[in-house]
């Protein structure tokens, strides 16, 4: 479903005595977590839960690549659980490269295929957790995917991904605006990650990293072992396609690496059809390539890129975990 925009939540204003309902019970169920109210479950592994406060794309499924590989460098052995939203599979259930996106996700099903780790989905992600552990007995340690809100899983870590460009949008909870809880949110979790733009913007108790997108190469859609270099875009116009939360940066990261970008925007989480691909040369993110090899065309492209974040992350998080869970290779 397409979610309103932040420039479409400002003419809404019917909706904001639903937002003071929205943060009201949503401060009552995280409440009741804390007391023990409703039941949180602890896996036998540490936990570090990768979201955001607010709906829509903020860059939390690159940033959960890029803790795999630091936490491989660390010499930790990561899987990944997640929601799988977007798939009608209610899990627990493993995430193979060769899934169906209908079924898994289209994120999940992109980590599986990038990350190299166990991939693991599940409405109930500690039920995804014990899945993978028992399959995977080899993993000492577990990304949680979209799942700051998720207050049933416990949690060693929490990492929170803000959108540098969009920031809060107009500052509402939902459904009068982009939140799902407030800003001072972000001063109990463990770190900040600010993905684009400028982070000086930014103040909160914990600490702030920045992390922006680096374009690898272009890959076939339909042939993976087919690719070229950036500057194959230089001059060339292309049909940008993107099912995502943040469509216009897909577009502005085309249009900087020389291509004359005719952008096509869809809901975040789109069911793409042969149909919605336009003619021409067609470039899409990975997230959306997943869902569109099945009818990949012979002029069809993905943009693959890699989170580039401040040093200082990888440092702040193998610091963290040790002295709560011991050596990383144990």
């Amino acid at each position: 479903m397409k979610r309103p925009s932040a420039v479409g939540w400002r003419g809404q204003v019917w909706r904001r005595p639903l937002a003071g309902l929205f943060l009201v019970l949503a401060g009552l169920r995280r409440l009741a977590y804390r007391y023990r109210l409703l039941p949180v479950h602890r896996l036998p592994v540490p936990v570090i839960v990768v979201g955001n406060i607010s709906v829509g794309g903020t860059g939390k499924t690159p940033l959960t690549m890029w803790l795999v590989r630091s936490l491989q460098q660390a010499g930790w052995r990561p899987g990944i659980i997640s929601r799988g939203y977007g798939g009608r599979h209610p899990g627990p259930a493993p995430v193979r490269p060769d899934s169906d996106p209908a079924a898994v996700g289209d994120e999940p099903l992109l980590l599986a295929r990038r990350a190299g780790v166990p991939v693991w989905i599940g409405r109930r992600r500690a039920q995804a957790g014990r899945g993978l552990l028992a399959a995977h007995p080899e993993v000492n340690v577990l990304l949680a995917d979209d799942g700051l809100q998720h207050y049933a899983l416990a949690r060693d870590l929490e990492i929170a991904v803000v959108d540098g460009v969009r920031r809060f949008g107009n500052g509402w909870p939902l459904p009068a605006g982009p939140l799902r809880e407030l800003p001072r949110r972000l001063d109990t979790v463990d770190a900040v990650v600010v993905h684009g733009g400028d982070a000086d913007w930014l103040q909160v108790r914990a600490p702030v990293y920045r992390m922006q997108l680096e374009p690898r190469r272009l890959r076939h859609l339909r042939e993976a072992d087919r690719t070229l270099p950036l500057d194959w875009l230089v001059g060339r116009q292309v049909q940008a396609v993107a099912g995502i939360g943040h469509p216009e940066r897909f577009f502005t990261l085309l249009r900087s690496l020389g291509a004359d970008v005719r952008p096509h925007a869809y809901p975040d989480h789109h069911a793409f059809r042969d149909r919605d691909l336009p003619h021409g040369t067609v470039v899409m993110t990975e997230k959306d390539a997943v869902k569109c090899t099945a009818f990949a065309r012979a002029d069809d492209w993905v943009l693959e890129v890699d989170a580039v974040v401040d040093p200082g992350l990888q440092t702040r998080i193998v610091n963290l975990l040790v002295p709560r869970h011991g050596s990383e290779t144990a």
